[in-house]
C-alpha cells in the first residue's frame, strides 16, 4: 500500500471540515474522491501534501508515519501535487515554472529526461517554454500544473480539479494524460467534480459528503450506483 490515511480529522478553527476519513491508494492505482462543492474533498488532499495539519488520526506514506511530516519534505519523499487552480507563477516562464517543479532535486541528467517526457506529454508546452506562465490559456496552465508536479518525480501525484473551467475538448485531452501518465507508472489521487470523467478513469473511487467517505468501490461501481448517477451524473 503506497498511501494510506486512517481515521484523520481536521479543522478549520472551530469547523470541522473532515470527521474521521479513511482511505487507501495503492501503487499503480488511480483513486478518485468526488463529491459536492465543500465535501471536503481538497482539504483531503492538502492534508495529504502536508498543506494543512490534521487534529487527529494518521497518514502513512510507502509505509512511513508522515503526519506531522512538513510539507517540503513529503515532496522530497514522492509525493507531488497540481493544486486546484493551477499555482502557476504567472510572471516566469513555462521553462521556469517547469524547473520549479524539481528543486528538490540535484540529478541534472535525470532533470533533462523528465523535462523530455513532460515535452513530449504536453508538446504545447514546449513551443510555449519561453513564454510567461501567466499568458497561457486556461487549458496550457493545467498542463503547465501537471508537467510542473511530474518534475519532482512523484511516487504519488496528487490532482486537485484539473478540469476545472476547460472546455470539452481539453477535459478528454486532460484525463487520457493523466490516464498515460499512471501507465507509465505514476500513482495518482484524484479530485474531481467531473465525476463521470474521473470514474471512467479511476481504478477505485470515494465518494465524500460533508467530510465523510459515504461509499466506496471500483470506477465501474460506482458508475452503475444509482445514487451515485443521480447525485453526481446528471442521470437518473
Amino acid at each position: 500500500m503506497l498511501l494510506e490515511i486512517d481515521n484523520i480529522t481536521l479543522l478549520y478553527g472551530r469547523i470541522q471540515a473532515l470527521h474521521g476519513i479513511s482511505l487507501q491508494v495503492d501503487e499503480g492505482e488511480i483513486v478518485a474522491l468526488i463529491g459536492a462543492n465543500g465535501a471536503g474533498k481538497s482539504t483531503t488532499m492538502r492534508a495529504v501534501s502536508g498543506l494543512r495539519p490534521i487534529a487527529s488520526g494518521q497518514i502513512r506514506f510507502a509505509g512511513q508515519d508522515i503526519t506531522n511530516m512538513r510539507a517540503d519534505l513529503r515532496v522530497i519523499r514522492g509525493i507531488s501535487q497540481a493544486p486546484e487552480g493551477r499555482g502557476i507563477f504567472p510572471g516566469m516562464t513555462v521553462q521556469e515554472n517547469l524547473d520549479m517543479g524539481a528543486y528538490t532535486r540535484r540529478d541534472r541528467a535525470g532533470i533533462q529526461a523528465d523535462l523530455k517526457r513532460v515535452f513530449e506529454l504536453f508538446p504545447r508546452l514546449s513551443e510555449r517554454r519561453k513564454q510567461a506562465g501567466g499568458t497561457l490559456s486556461g487549458g496550457e496552465q493545467q498542463m503547465l500544473a501537471v508537467g510542473r508536479a511530474l518534475m519532482s518525480r512523484p511516487k504519488l501525484m496528487l490532482l486537485d480539479e484539473p478540469s476545472m473551467g476547460l472546455a470539452p475538448m481539453l477535459i478528454q485531452q486532460i484525463f487520457s494524460i493523466i490516464t498515460e501518465i499512471n501507465q507509465q507508472g505514476t500513482t495518482i489521487l484524484l479530485v474531481e467534480q467531473n465525476a463521470q470523467q474521473a470514474l471512467s478513469r479511476a481504478h477505485r473511487a470515494y465518494v465524500l459528503e460533508t467530510g465523510r467517505i459515504v461509499k466506496s468501490g471500483t470506477g465501474e461501481e460506482l458508475l452503475r450506483d444509482s445514487s451515485v448517477k443521480d447525485a453526481y451524473l446528471g442521470v437518473a
